[in-house]
């Protein structure tokens, strides 16, 4: 009988057993410590996260207190807003106020500049008009005139453009009326005063009438002339003649300038005496006498225009007009 070798299956499972035992050890150290390493990895991951989360959460909180501060803080100044802007109404209204008090102001303190102003022309007009009816000073009549339209020529109301023309009028008939009566007598008395300085002292001797031939024969040692009051006066007393002829000119200069008529003529015909007595009849004396003849007619009063006053009126009715608005 043939002889079957022994079986070899059991030291061959031992050897298996030999080389898997280890692998499979080793497969599960390394498997463990895989899972380990994955425990860890994952214990870190956790307390990182967990760390994260906790920094996140302490973010989450300071954003909150931050949302929170902003919140009040934008309160406030919602609430500062609203203060503001009833403090800016309230300025709003304060200036409107203010502009509403400063117009009135202006216009009561305009209108008062204005009445102001038609007080001073309207006393201005009354001053000319007695400078040129009481002392007839057409001069100083037109000065007063010439500054009271200086007055409204300053002033822009509408109201006064017909005054405005009233004035011119009256001020060119002021005009017409030249230098007025008193200045043309004042001058024409300092041409009399020139004229008397003049006059001859002695008559004019007059022409020889053809007579007897002894008549020829003495004329030259015998002259016969008629004898006036002035043949009276001696040196000194001549002197003092025409020393009050002059102070009777110099009263008929002051008569004059106060319009005083009657001092006026007195002067003249106390001058119309002395210069009788202190001259001899000659034409030049005569016709002195006739001027001063003219001089005592002559009128010292200007002719008052015919528009006279008639601006004074017409802004006195303006006035009462506004006054009874």
């Amino acid at each position: 009988m043939n002889d079957l070798p022994a079986p070899r299956l059991p030291r061959t499972r031992l050897l298996v057993a030999l080389v898997v035992l280890p692998v499979l050890a080793l497969a599960g150290f390394l498997a463990w410590r895989g899972w380990q390493a994955r425990q860890a990895e994952a214990q870190a991951r956790a307390a990182e996260e967990a760390r994260q989360l906790d920094t996140l959460l302490q973010r989450l909180d300071t954003l909150r207190g931050d949302l929170r501060a902003q919140g009040r803080m934008l309160q406030d100044a919602v609430s500062a807003n609203r203060v503001l802007r009833d403090e800016v109404l309230g300025l709003g209204q304060r200036n409107a106020l203010l502009e509403e008090t400063v117009a009135r102001l202006a216009a009561s303190s305009r209108a008062g500049s204005q009445a102001a102003r038609l007080d001073e022309a309207e006393l201005l007009l009354v001053l000319g008009e007695q400078r040129l009816r009481i002392a007839g000073d057409a001069e100083g009549a037109r000065r007063a005139y010439a500054l009271a339209a200086g007055l409204l020529e300053g002033l822009d109301d509408p109201d006064l453009l017909n005054l405005r023309q009233t004035l011119a009028g009256e001020r060119a008939a002021l005009d017409a009326l030249g230098p007025g009566p008193r200045a043309e007598l004042a001058r024409r008395l300092d041409a009399l005063d020139a004229r008397l300085a003049r006059l001859p002292e002695q008559p004019t001797p007059p022409a020889r009438p053809a007579g007897p031939w002894w008549h020829r024969v003495l004329a030259p040692l015998v002259r016969i002339q008629p004898v006036g009051e002035q043949a009276l006066l001696t040196g000194a007393e001549r002197t003092l003649a025409q020393d009050a002829l002059q102070a009777e000119l110099t009263l008929a200069r002051a008569a004059l300038e106060r319009g005083d008529v009657d001092a006026f003529h007195t002067a003249l015909n106390r001058v119309h005496a002395w210069a009788r007595r202190l001259w001899p009849d000659s034409p030049p004396l005569r016709e002195v006498l006739a001027e001063l003849e003219a001089l005592r007619s002559a009128p010292l009063q200007p002719a008052d225009p015919p528009a006279l006053g008639t601006t004074l009126l017409q802004l006195r009715a303006l006035r009462d007009g506004r006054s009874a608005r």
